[in-house]
């Protein structure tokens, strides 16, 4: 399988939290592109081997060894009742750091580091739908394309996934 490049974020390894305001990682899923905010991320891997585990949301596609720590991974796609697509050399894990929980976030493809600052982010649309659009932070305006940005704290706490021990 070819190396896929990734973004580096050598720039942001500072800590400081001013150099990643208005900074997200964007990636492809489906046919849309959707962001979270790079404070969050830890790193991005390719896809490995991932060790299921029984009696887990449909979502939760089992867990990783990152460098001897066990990680849970989130199939994304399942996540938002997407269709299933396989794995390829594109295909990504954005590893993911909530207060002291690390989970692994699988994604078609990643794409870049954005800026994308406040006053280019509206509210998410309103539906009737419940609870689809609970993970959205907001739409980020890029030129004449955008972002659905995600809030991380809600994709990754809800109570499907009280069962796993974040």
């Amino acid at each position: 399988m070819a190396e896929v490049a990734r973004p580096s974020f050598t720039e942001l390894e500072s800590g400081n939290e001013d150099t990643q305001e208005g900074k997200y990682l964007t990636f492809h899923m489906g046919d849309e592109d959707y962001g979270i905010e790079i404070r969050f991320v830890t790193e991005i891997i390719g896809i490995q081997r991932i060790t299921e585990v029984p009696d887990m949301p449909c979502f939760i596609k089992g867990v990783i060894n990152l460098r001897g720590k066990v990680i849970p991974v989130m199939d994304v796609r399942a996540r938002f009742n997407l269709p299933p697509r396989d794995y390829d050399e594109r295909t990504c894990i954005i590893v993911v750091q909530l207060n002291t929980t690390s989970v692994g976030l699988v994604v078609d493809k990643v794409n870049e580091v954005a800026d994308i600052p406040p006053q280019n982010i509206e509210p998410p649309p309103r539906t009737n739908a419940g609870n689809s659009t609970e993970y959205i932070e907001g739409m980020g305006k890029m030129g004449d394309r955008v972002k659905i940005l995600l809030n991380v704290g809600k994709l990754l706490y809800d109570s499907d996934l009280e069962q796993i021990e974040l």
